[in-house]
């Protein structure tokens, strides 16, 4: 499971600007005027072979043009409850405030690891400026500048040496599959689970973000076995504006990280929205099986062709990844319910499919030679043979002479025709070419 890693501070500190370093890309909106991050960003990242969640927060009230201390010290005490790692930022230019003081003392109280991070140090006059920063009693305190990228490489180093290795998920560990089921708010997650075990294990209300932290559940019934994990549902970032609601996002995310096959619940009544995309591609970023229910179908007015013509659209929307199976249930008249866990459990030994490297080359070498490769400045790219990765989703590397040159339009090819001879419906895969 991926660690996460939460950047507190003070306002117009350089935030949003190391987020954005960190991540690899331009999400966080940047401003010199105080106020800017007014909702909480959450983004991915990659480092010394690790992945981790990185958030960046800001130190806002809900309608209000204020900075609150109050605020600020509540954003600090849930990343204290909630990440692994916190980067206290400060900024050198402006000395240590009282708030940065008070900041220190509830880090300073807290098991968690903190780097101190002293931004906009980018010249040798605040290099002396900044050692005032060590009185603050941290004894990992680096000095940066978050804008021209100077110093965040150590920080990166010390961050991924206190997060924990990735998890490579053996198959002892597949034994028993973890299922993850995500959504919007109130699709229908809690009353799922319920149904399933046949006791009121989550409370269930109609209203939005009754469900504020994963909830774990041993499911052993009718010959299945799985560990089935309820999580709290992704709104919006527009609309997660309680600290509270905002950090069960974040563990919605870390239980997508833990789990096998996802459950992607959408409300019939209300079609496939762009959240429900945004949850799809953070699915399929962690390679986890998944599998698309929609609920509350007995809401929906019904003719012949109408489920045909809704999967469809709903598959037209996640495009080019449509290989994966749609269930239309209804959670309170109980329709399908049971049929749904049978697709799950085709979907994780989807996941779970090891092939051998002769049937592979059997099969794909026929597959090649009808359509080979398209030729590279006239040079014939032949690929010799493939084999199954050793991880722990479907990985094939494909050998060839000119690997860099292998267009993707047949790279996609390729996953096609692997989906249609083996079957991996439900199933992220990963194509590589490598130098014979």
């Amino acid at each position: 499971m991926s660690g996460v890693v939460a950047i507190v501070g003070r306002p117009n500190v350089g935030k949003s600007t190391l987020f954005n370093r960190l991540i690899g890309e331009r999400k966080a909106i940047i401003d010199n005027i105080s106020g800017v991050t007014r909702d909480r960003i959450y983004g991915d990242s990659f480092w010394n072979g690790k992945d981790f969640n990185v958030i960046d927060t800001g130190g806002f009230v809900k309608g209000s043009d204020d900075i609150f201390e109050a605020a600020i010290r509540r954003q600090v005490q849930i990343a204290i409850e909630e990440a692994d790692v916190i980067i206290f930022m400060t900024d050198v230019t402006t000395g240590i405030t009282d708030l940065d003081a008070e900041v220190a003392r509830m880090l300073r109280k807290s098991n968690t690891n903190v780097i101190l991070a002293v931004n906009k140090v980018d010249n040798n006059a605040r290099m002396l400026m900044a050692n005032e920063f060590w009185s603050l009693g941290f004894a990992e305190t680096l000095f940066l500048s978050s804008i021209t990228g100077s110093g965040t490489g150590e920080v990166l180093d010390l961050v991924t040496e206190w997060l924990p290795a990735n998890e490579e998920e053996s198959a002892e560990a597949n034994k028993v599959p973890k299922i993850c089921i995500v959504g919007r708010p109130n699709v229908g997650k809690s009353s799922l689970v319920n149904t399933l075990l046949g006791e009121e294990r989550n409370i269930v209300t109609d209203i939005a973000g009754t469900t504020r932290d994963s909830i774990h559940s041993h499911y052993n019934k009718f010959g299945k076995e799985f560990i089935l994990i309820d999580t709290a549902g992704i709104r919006k970032k527009s609309k997660v504006h309680e600290d509270l609601e905002f950090y069960s996002v974040i563990r919605a995310i870390k239980s997508i990280d833990e789990a096998d096959i996802c459950l992607l619940m959408i409300d019939a009544t209300n079609g496939m929205e762009a959240q429900d995309l945004s949850i799809l591609s953070v699915i399929l970023r962690r390679k986890k099986g998944v599998v698309v229910l929609i609920n509350k179908w007995d809401l929906v007015e019904k003719e012949t062709n109408t489920p045909r013509d809704y999967e469809r659209a709903v598959k037209q929307k996640t495009a080019p990844f449509i290989d994966y199976p749609v269930l239309f249930i209804s959670v309170l008249e109980k329709q399908r319910i049971y049929k749904a866990m049978d697709i799950v459990m085709e979907v994780s030994e989807n996941r779970q499919k090891k092939i051998t490297t002769s049937v592979l080359n059997e099969v794909m070498q026929e597959v090649i030679q009808k359509t080979p490769p398209p030729n590279h400045r006239g040079k014939v790219i032949k690929i010799k043979y493939i084999t199954q990765l050793p991880t722990y989703f479907p990985s094939f590397a494909f050998f060839c002479n000119a690997p860099k040159h292998v267009k993707e339009s047949y790279k996609n090819f390729l996953e096609n025709q692997m989906r249609e001879k083996f079957n991996f419906t439900g199933v992220p895969i990963n194509i590589f070419f490598r130098e014979k």
